[in-house]
């Protein structure tokens, strides 16, 4: 099986509402989800050295979260281009040229719906783009110039079900 070495994630449950979309914070259930994702990639792909997130308050926090459960050199870096309505294609061109100076690098990505799903679509192919729920993960075995391989999606709604 080829090595995930690129994790699309959208945020944890975040609240219904706040002074504005950019400031909604992760609720305790988000919270709660995103713990479970971290642990559950942590022992499953084991250590990254890029979380890059959306700078929205909920993907911040999952990118923290996330982080926790990270070694000590692991970089999280805010990255404007994985705001909701961004372009996954400018996207994609930009990870690419950050691969090109590290090819070995390992990246998780925290962002929103709809970007996650036309980000696992462009990075894999078209008949690829999950729906995903909050806190969802989707591992990408990719190369830069190369169709991506769509290794698993998990969801925490999966990880109750594993645990049965």
């Amino acid at each position: 099986m080829s090595m995930v070495n690129l994790v699309i994630m959208r945020h944890g449950e975040a609240e219904p509402m706040a002074a504005s979309d950019k400031l909604r914070p992760l609720t305790p259930k988000g919270v709660d989800e995103v713990t479970q994702m971290a642990n559950w990639l942590y022992q499953q792909h084991g250590n990254f050295d890029w979380v890059w997130s959306s700078p929205y308050l909920r993907t911040q926090q999952t990118a923290e979260l996330m982080l926790a459960k990270q070694p000590s050199f692991s970089q999280l870096d805010l990255v404007t281009d994985l705001v909701p309505d961004a372009n996954a294609a400018s996207f994609q061109s930009y990870l690419d040229v950050c691969l090109a100076t590290k090819p070995d690098a390992r990246i998780l990505l925290v962002s929103h719906m709809p970007l996650v799903s036309f980000l696992v679509a462009q990075f894999t192919d078209a008949g690829q783009a999950p729906v995903f729920s909050p806190a969802q993960l989707a591992c990408i075995a990719y190369q830069p110039k190369q169709q991506g391989q769509l290794i698993e999606s998990i969801s925490t709604e999966d990880l109750a079900l594993l645990s049965l």
